[in-house]
């Protein structure tokens, strides 16, 4: 699979023209996915010495890209070029509703799964909780066989009220 991946506000904290803070399990799961044979091409609006930057900001910490930029190898971007490329998935923070975190992105492109599979996983599973962008299994010990039939209607407007704060949440932060 070939994966365009953004860097500033994805890989790492939005502090343009700087580099800001690594986004946590960002370069340590891009580099499982290239050892998992995925094309990993960094496509960021960034040029020129910001650009070698952000790619030297990666080679240090072991993370290579297949291309930079561009749709392959030695290819090179221009301004009269169309700027969007031919990939199967984008990696992007300004993604409708914002970017998940990168365990769940790693399990989403692992596993072939969309965004609604991971919604509707969490809805149907009383044992899985949506917090943040990220699907986790709950830690109590509590049975199945003691909770109420509500239990799974309170927990499907929980996770709709979730989505619909994190949408409001997007909205607010590009908004601006």
């Amino acid at each position: 699979m070939t994966i365009a991946v953004d860097f500033d506000g994805t890989i790492v904290e939005h502090k343009y023209p700087a580099i800001g803070k690594e986004r946590p399990f960002a370069i340590e799961t891009l580099k499982k996915l290239a050892q998992g044979g995925h094309k990993l091409i960094l496509w960021s609006v960034r040029e020129g010495k910001l650009l070698d930057e952000a790619v030297a900001f990666c080679h240090e910490r072991g993370l290579d890209f297949y291309a930079v930029n561009a749709e392959y190898p030695g290819a090179s971007w221009d301004s009269s070029s169309q700027r969007k490329i031919v990939v199967d998935i984008y990696l992007d923070d300004r993604n409708l509703g914002g970017i998940p975190d990168w365990p769940t992105i790693y399990e989403m492109i692992t596993s072939h799964l969309t965004y609604a599979d991971l919604i509707e996983r969490a809805s149907q599973d009383e044992d899985v909780e949506f917090n943040s962008g990220t699907f986790r299994k709950h830690q109590s010990g509590s049975s199945k066989s003691h909770r109420h039939k509500s239990s799974s209607r309170r927990r499907r407007r929980w996770l709709l009220g979730r989505i619909i704060d994190r949408c409001r949440e997007a909205r607010s932060k590009y908004s601006r």
